[in-house]
């Protein structure tokens, strides 16, 4: 079997199928010569990459920023459709480039799930980050201030965004979008500070939940304005991760639920090369 022909098997089941429906798709191509040994041969060493990449020496890379988020996929497990919680870390090299540093289903988003994934990170040589990006979920953060208490973290904008229009009525929503927009995209410190001070005027008398929700953030909504401004386009959001979990849906629509759920993360793999390097700060 060549090369070429293991590598069409392991896309195949890279793809989110299982090895029964590969060797189904593949027999026809190769006139039924691929069995099923074959094709959990070839899986198997999809799995001992994968496990090797899970467990790679981060020492050598410069990463200075982290941008981490938790997703929930469908997965099949004993033959039935279920959902399990994804934790994703994304570093940023100090060139802009990104790259994935984790994928793990650890049972959960909380506290302890979130410190054992860092643990590992920190345990396979990743150095303390400059700046942490994150969604606002209450485990990580607590995670996170036990571990690097003086790392500067920034709450993501797009997930506040998703908040405040959370909290206003429909016919309100594309006002608050233009006024949130006006002020995260202010081209300084100074000017963000003063639409800021100008959103919660406005709305804590149009629409206090409004109000209230921004103020929750606090000022880690705006932790990117320490950055120079070159890299705020990247240092606001953590669409980079989202791009991911928007894969995983695009998967799990189209096929269901993703087979083998210990396998889920190895589906983010593949496709991150395309997907999150779109663009540098």
């Amino acid at each position: 079997m060549t090369k070429q022909v293991e590598a069409l098997i392991a896309g195949t089941y890279l793809a989110g199928t299982n090895t029964r429906r590969v060797r189904r798709a593949l027999a026809a191509l190769f006139k039924g010569a691929i069995g099923k040994d074959a094709v959990s041969r070839i899986w198997r060493t999809v799995k001992t990459d994968w496990e090797a990449w899970s467990k790679r020496p981060l020492a050598a890379e410069d990463i200075v920023r982290l941008i981490l988020d938790g997703t929930v996929v469908r997965v099949r497990l004993d033959k039935k459709a279920t959902s399990i919680s994804l934790l994703v870390v994304l570093g940023v090299r100090r060139d802009g480039e990104k790259v994935l540093l984790a994928v793990k289903n650890m049972g959960g988003e909380s506290e302890a799930a979130w410190r054992a994934l860092l643990d590992d990170l920190v345990a396979r040589g990743l150095k303390t980050p400059e700046f942490l990006i994150v969604d606002g979920a209450a485990g990580l953060e607590k995670a996170l201030a036990a571990l690097w208490p003086e790392v500067p973290t920034r709450r993501c904008t797009v997930h506040k965004h998703r908040n405040l229009l959370a909290h206003a009525p429909d016919q309100l929503h594309e006002e608050v979008s233009a006024d949130y927009t006006d002020m995260i995209y202010a081209a300084t410190p100074k000017e963000v500070e003063e639409r800021r001070k100008a959103f919660l005027r406005k709305w804590r008398l149009k629409c206090r939940t409004v109000a209230d929700s921004l103020e929750e953030a606090g000022d880690r909504l705006f932790t990117f304005t320490r950055l120079p401004s070159a890299q705020w386009r990247s240092a606001r959001t953590s669409n980079a991760v989202e791009r991911l979990h928007e894969e995983f849906k695009r998967r799990s629509v189209n096929g269901g639920a993703i087979p083998l759920g210990w396998t889920a993360p190895r589906h983010l793999v593949p496709r991150f090369a395309v997907e999150v390097n779109r663009s540098r700060p």
